[in-house]
Formats: C-alpha cells, sequence, structure tokens
C-alpha cells in the first residue's frame, strides 16, 4: 500500500506548484483560466464595475446587469490583453470595456423612452466621454483606489490568514506598534513587522500588475 502522505517526490511537486500559484499576480492567475482566480477577480472588481457604471448614468436597476456583460467580455478577450504602447493598463481596458458596455446600454434605453424617459437617457448619454478618450487613464478617484484596495485585501485574507491580515491592518492603517499588536495577537513584535511586510508586497505587486 502507498504511503497515505505520498512520496517525497510528490510532496515536493506539490510544494513548487503552491509556491509557483502564490507567486503569480491575480490577474496573471485569471488569463490561464484558474476557476479561483476568476471568482477572486469578480469578487473584487465587481464593486468598482458597478460603481462605474453608475457614475456613467447606468441606473441602479440596471447597473448589475451591465457588470455582467463586462466581465462576460473580459472573460472572452482576457487571454489576448497586452500592453502594446507606454501607459496601457489592464485597469485602463477594464475601464474601456465598463464605458463601452454603458454607453450601449444607455443607447439602447435612449431608442425606447418608454422604459425611463427619453431626455434622462440622453442625459446620461451625453455625460459620457467620446469613445477616443476612454481608453486612456480612466482618472480612478481616491475613492476607488480604496475600494479596489480593500477588495484585494478581502481576497489576501485566504492567503495570508486572519493573524497576518489583522496585524497588517493595525500597523498600516490603525498606526497601532508592532509591540501593542504583538501583545493582543499573542505574535512576537518581528512576526508583527513580517507579516505587515509579506502583505503590503504582495498587495503591491497586485496593484502594480494592474497599472
Amino acid at each position: 500500500m502507498a504511503p497515505a502522505s505520498g512520496s517525497p517526490n510528490d510532496r515536493s511537486r506539490s510544494a513548487a506548484a503552491m509556491a509557483e500559484a502564490t507567486s503569480l499576480t491575480l490577474l496573471e492567475r485569471v488569463r490561464v483560466q484558474s476557476p479561483d482566480a476568476w471568482r477572486a477577480f469578480v469578487a473584487i472588481y465587481s464593486p468598482l464595475v458597478y460603481r462605474w457604471c453608475r457614475r456613467m448614468g447606468v441606473t441602479s436597476s440596471d447597473a448589475a446587469d451591465v457588470s455582467q456583460e463586462v466581465f462576460r467580455s473580459v472573460a472572452g478577450y482576457i487571454a489576448g490583453f497586452r500592453r502594446r504602447e507606454t501607459g496601457d493598463s489592464f485597469r485602463g481596458w477594464l475601464y474601456t470595456i465598463t464605458h463601452n458596455k454603458s454607453r450601449n446600454h444607455l443607447e439602447h434605453r435612449r431608442r425606447q423612452p418608454q422604459a425611463i424617459g427619453g431626455s434622462d437617457a440622453q442625459l446620461r448619454l451625453a455625460g459620457l466621454p467620446d469613445e477616443d478618450d476612454a481608453s486612456g487613464d480612466p482618472g480612478m478617484t481616491a475613492d476607488d483606489r480604496r475600494l479596489l484596495v480593500v477588495q484585494i485585501l478581502e481576497e489576501l485574507r485566504g492567503e495570508f490568514g486572519q493573524p497576518a491580515m489583522t496585524a497588517f491592518w493595525r500597523m498600516v492603517v490603525d498606526g497601532h506598534s508592532a509591540a501593542d499588536i504583538a501583545g493582543d495577537l499573542q505574535m512576537s513584535p518581528k512576526a508583527v513587522r513580517q507579516a505587515k511586510f509579506r502583505v503590503l508586497q504582495r498587495l503591491r505587486k497586485e496593484l502594480g500588475d494592474l497599472e
């Protein structure tokens, strides 16, 4: 009978696979069609895409449907996404898709004035930037960026565990000292600082892959 724990070679390959998975950014894992990565991707970006749709004039009752159209397009084209010019970013690409889906939705609504009122739809459509202008920097607000950071950190919780995430949050966001956090979490001050460094490094890597 084979040992339940597997051979040393099997364990070595498994450890190597896990290390490779965690070394890739979320965007990289989505592009190789990892189901878990796609779930995390949608969880992180749904609130931001919804917010963009609302800002572009889509009603709250329709923004969820338009967001689904955005993610369907992302799923179909993300494998071919490339940064072809200086300044290109995934974030800008996602914003452009959201812009186009919102414009299409509002144009459709404009042709059906009885649904939401023709003048209202025209005003919303007129407020969108021109097609050529939508492919540049999306101009995320500070609130947009905070929302994205919080969503990414929530997904990283499963990778680092609750104690490390709590240590990171209390040190970086709340401004507590490593010594105070260590006592509360039953960790050493060195472990608290290491947790902060590891989470912050991962967060910067995820954000850097988008810009």
